[in-house]
């Protein structure tokens, strides 16, 4: 087998492809709690307190989907590399290596992966200075949860590509992947379609998961679905809508691995494991259709003279 192309920081920022961009910059300014760093006619950049440039790129498209998944990597020599090991296994490069000409700037190079996401390895990106943790807001983008049609095959690309180690499974239904001491930085759901299930945004602690709740409340946003904690990864969750139905999660306390003592395992999916208080009750058809989303071909439709023949070769 083949070394993985580099080594996972961190998961850095997420772009959404929205059909309702304005309305949706306005509620995760004014609602949700992140702040616009940059904006323009058909795009916005939103930062939580943390030290990433931002954590969220929204931009206009005809229909939802997953715009581009960033990770961090430590130097733009590791990024070089990465490019050399991505063309070494016949991998479409779609930009770079070398200086990003996107809002945020950095080193870095994206590729495609078997169902057509755009996955960016990114070094010296901009920081900003942190921002102080009394409110209830969020970090920053702590996970982003994809559905799959062929989640063995999405696992193995994410373990054998990129490095990154199955924390645990849910049955055979999801499986959650990390690149740090996080539980997962990216879970992958069986489903009948390729799409992006939801974005979950990291709060500090419980006290500032259930104050950002309340916000949401006060602004007439009720939950899909929570708040509860998942078994898997033991953390809290809230889930949302967003003004375009794309699904956003409040989450606390992500369980810590610690690389020499962890046991992967597989987890039920039991009423009582899904929600270890018993406080949300089962996911509603409402937010599984939510999750569900619509079919994305992302890069495959977006760059075919790119990723023709090239992808999985």
């Amino acid at each position: 087998m083949n070394e993985p192309i580099a080594r996972l920081r961190s998961l850095r920022s997420v772009e959404l492809r929205t059909t309702a961009c304005a309305a949706s910059t306005d509620f995760y300014s004014e609602v949700w709690g992140l702040r616009v760093v940059e904006q323009g006619t058909d795009a916005a950049w939103l930062r939580g307190t943390g030290e990433q440039h931002h954590a969220l790129q929204l931009t206009a498209a005809d229909r939802n989907g997953l715009g581009r998944i960033t990770f961090a990597v430590g130097t733009p020599a590791e990024v070089d590399a990465a490019a050399r090991r991505l063309e070494l296994r016949g991998l479409a490069i779609l930009a770079g290596p070398g200086p990003t000409d996107t809002v945020g700037g950095g080193y870095g190079v994206s590729f495609v992966d078997l169902e057509g996401r755009v996955v960016e390895l990114l070094a010296d990106a901009l920081a900003v200075p942190k921002l102080g943790r009394d409110d209830a807001v969020p970090v920053g983008v702590t996970h982003v949860v994809l559905n799959t049609v062929d989640i063995d095959a999405a696992v193995e690309f994410y373990r054998d590509v990129l490095g990154m180690r199955v924390s645990d499974w849910s049955e055979h239904q999801m499986a959650f992947l990390r690149c740090n001491a996080d539980h997962h930085s990216i879970a992958f759901n069986q489903a009948r379609w390729t799409s992006v299930n939801h974005v979950a945004y990291e709060m500090p602690t419980v006290d500032h998961f259930m104050r950002g709740i309340g916000r949401l409340r006060h602004h007439g946003v009720l939950p899909l679905w929570g708040p509860g904690k998942h078994g898997p990864g033991d953390n809290t969750f809230s889930y949302f809508a967003d003004p375009a139905g794309l699904v956003c999660e409040y989450t606390s306390g992500i369980a810590q691995v610690d690389e020499d003592r962890w046991l992967c395992k597989v987890w039920r999916r039991v009423p009582e494991l899904s929600d270890l208080w018993g406080t949300a009750g089962p996911p509603s058809k409402q937010v599984r259709e939510h999750m569900a989303g619509i079919a994305d071909p992302s890069a495959f439709e977006r760059f075919p003279a790119l990723v023709s023949g090239a992808v999985g070769r």
